[in-house]
């Protein structure tokens, strides 16, 4: 059953930054102090197979193109180089 919770000496900072938190997602500000609490105390579990799966979706998503070891070389190489002139060049 839901209870009651009453709020003391909040900081300004906080205060603030929860109101505009609120005003952005379109809520009152005890909502937003619910989600904000729930967000941080009540755990989910993640299994390591689902993080797993979940950085190997990001990757995919953000590298689309694989590299190749000669490309890497190459592209390393390009950049010493261009160090090398502005270096040499100062």
């Amino acid at each position: 059953m839901p209870t009651t919770l009453t709020l003391k000496n909040i900081p300004d900072a906080v205060y603030e930054r929860l109101k505009a938190a609120a005003e952005k997602h379109r809520r009152r500000m005890n909502s937003k102090a619910i989600v904000c609490l729930e967000a941080v105390l009540v755990l989910t579990t993640v299994t390591p197979g689902e993080r797993l799966a979940g950085a190997r979706e990001m990757r995919s998503a953000l590298f689309p193109k694989a590299f190749t070891a000669h490309e890497i070389d190459a592209l390393k190489r390009e950049g010493r180089y261009s160090r090398h002139l502005q270096t040499s060049s100062a």
